[in-house]
């Protein structure tokens, strides 16, 4: 059998073992291992050891594990709750106020945690109970909720876009510059769909009335205490990473600490807190880095059977320019991530994708945030959009599935809207790195 034909048998063989349920880094393994075995017999299991210590060694993705703990301890900190009245305060009388607090918020933890499970529950728990008390849509609570723990997808520092570099072998600080444009006009659509949807359809969204006599004085002392500290965390570790000041793992180590005493200052500290972070950031840090093992050896193992040059010539087969190409590539993206979580879909796809980019004069940079946007907007899209799931989970019963579905749509077409701009426009994406670089 010859080694092309094996590498296209990969893939249904990766498929079949998640779909029979297995989870996707032993997917990812054993497929790895049984492939390899007719190139290296018994001596398959040096290269398993090899994917491993590589994984183990990279200093890229030692930032990760920081990252998580900043996210897992903000969650602890009590700046979610200060966030969110600090909002309120300013935003509370507007149409959508509370929706509108709720996204400046996900906004403002995406930009301090990077993780993007944890940002969704952390401002659900908080504004699900407020929106509904004032009579909120349960469509548009569903909505906003989803969308907003998206974001952390794409605002720095995402441990999406440090796993993305890591392979790509692209600078972490040029790729967080890159989303920045991106991610601003995401957040500005999200923002002006609740605004509008608000104005036009007041039931939806009841405005709120209770802010109205709190002083002046009293509202910017509560809005600098809840949003000085963030901000001046979110400017230490992404304005050090842009400027080359400190490397990611360095930046990231200075995050993880200044959540600590921000969590002190806020007298929220506790050792069991502090060890329960600890805890979680291990097993998070854990999963994540199982799969980059399995995703390094699966695509190790596609490579030296010459699957990088059959997706070579397939793409060069099509007849397709170079936009096809990249729309055909971005569909592989969305389809796989409808049954792949993100770290997957980036190892599995990325390291069949990167071969193409010499062929077809692909901007990488730029594909780059083109790709991060559509596993963000699979994250979205139902049937098997995870950020649902993530809902239900700390949803009440009232807010049915059917809400769910409805409420992401309008969110999951601005997805679509952004990621039509900075395809049209590739300057969105590569304008800011381009000037770091200078």
């Amino acid at each position: 059998m010859s080694g092309e034909l094996l590498a296209a048998l990969m893939f249904p063989c990766l498929f079949a073992f998640v779909l029979l349920g297995i989870p996707i880094s032993f997917s990812l393994l054993v497929t790895a291992a049984i492939f390899a075995w007719p190139l290296f017999g018994d001596a398959v299991s040096n290269q398993l050891y090899a994917g491993i210590t590589q994984t183990a060694t990279s200093f890229v993705l030692s930032a990760v594990p920081p990252f998580i703990f900043m996210g897992f301890m903000l969650e602890r900190s009590g700046v979610a709750e200060r966030l969110f009245d600090a909002l309120q305060l300013w935003l509370g009388r507007l149409p959508g106020g509370l929706a509108l607090a709720t996204m400046g918020m996900a906004g403002i933890l995406a930009a301090s945690t990077g993780i993007v499970g944890a940002v969704e529950v952390l401002i659900g728990v908080m504004a699900i109970p407020a929106m509904m008390a004032r009579n909120y849509d349960k469509s548009l609570i569903s909505g906003v909720i989803c969308a907003g723990g998206s974001l952390g997808t794409m605002i720095p520092p995402s441990i999406v876009v440090v796993i993305y570099a890591t392979v790509a072998q692209q600078s972490v600080g040029q790729m967080f510059l890159a989303v920045m444009l991106p991610a601003g006009i995401m957040v500005t659509a999200f923002i002006g769909y609740v605004l509008i949807a608000a104005i036009l359809k007041p039931e939806l969204a009841p405005r709120s009335v209770e802010v109205s006599d709190i002083p002046l004085g009293a509202r910017i002392r509560t809005t600098l205490v809840a949003l000085v500290p963030v901000v001046a965390l979110i400017v230490a570790v992404l304005g050090s990473i842009s400027f080359g000041v400190a490397s990611p793992t360095e930046a990231a180590a200075v995050g993880a600490l200044g959540t600590i005493l921000l969590t002190i200052a806020y007298g929220k500290f506790r050792w069991a807190t502090f060890f329960d972070a600890l805890r979680q950031t291990l097993l998070v840090n854990s999963m994540i880095l199982l799969i980059v093992v399995g995703g390094t050896i699966f695509s190790s193992t596609f490579r030296i059977h010459g699957g990088n040059e059959l997706v070579r010539e397939l793409f060069t087969a099509t007849g397709f320019g170079e936009t096809g190409v990249i729309l055909m590539m971005l569909a592989v993206v969305f389809l796989a991530g409808f049954i792949l979580d993100w770290v997957s879909v980036i190892l599995i796809c990325l390291p069949i994708f990167i071969p193409v980019f010499g062929a077809f004069d692909v901007e990488p940079l730029w594909f780059a945030v083109l790709m991060i946007i559509v596993i963000q907007t699979s994250y979205l899209t139902p049937p098997m959009a995870p950020s649902i799931f993530y809902l239900r989970s700390i949803a009440p019963p009232e807010i049915s599935y059917r809400a769910m579905y409805l409420g992401v749509v309008p969110f999951i077409a601005a997805q679509l809207i952004t990621l039509l701009l900075v395809f049209a426009f590739p300057g969105l994406a590569t304008w800011l790195p381009s000037l770091m670089a200078l």
